[in-house]
């Protein structure tokens, strides 16, 4: 199982209406990342905007590339992407660039 973190950037004015959001996610939303192998998913949101995402899947590429053939996805991503600094023309997941993991105590 690999586990993946990432970090990204909410706009500071979005960040009540992100938590907002993410308190109702769709639920084929939620169902898609499941089918899709995304497994332990977190999102944690510090207050100046700092989002750090947790998950586990089998493989990270294929979670991705499932996510990405669906269409609750891309509607998803379109709605989220005004909430989120820095994408630089990028859907909010396809700008989900892994940290490397340094340390791990199972």
């Amino acid at each position: 199982m690999q586990r993946v973190c990432f970090l990204l950037k909410v706009r500071a004015d979005r960040l009540a209406e992100y938590r907002e959001r993410h308190a109702a996610v769709w639920p084929e939303m939620l169902e898609a990342l499941r089918v899709t192998g995304w497994h332990n998913y977190s999102l944690f949101l510090r207050e100046d905007g700092l989002l750090v995402g947790y998950l586990e899947t089998e493989d990270f590429a294929a979670a991705q590339a499932g996510m990405a053939a669906t269409d609750v996805n891309a509607r998803w991503q379109r709605e989220m992407a005004p909430f989120f600094e820095s994408l630089d023309g990028a859907r909010p997941d396809e700008a989900m660039k892994p940290l490397t993991e340094v340390f791990h105590l199972a």
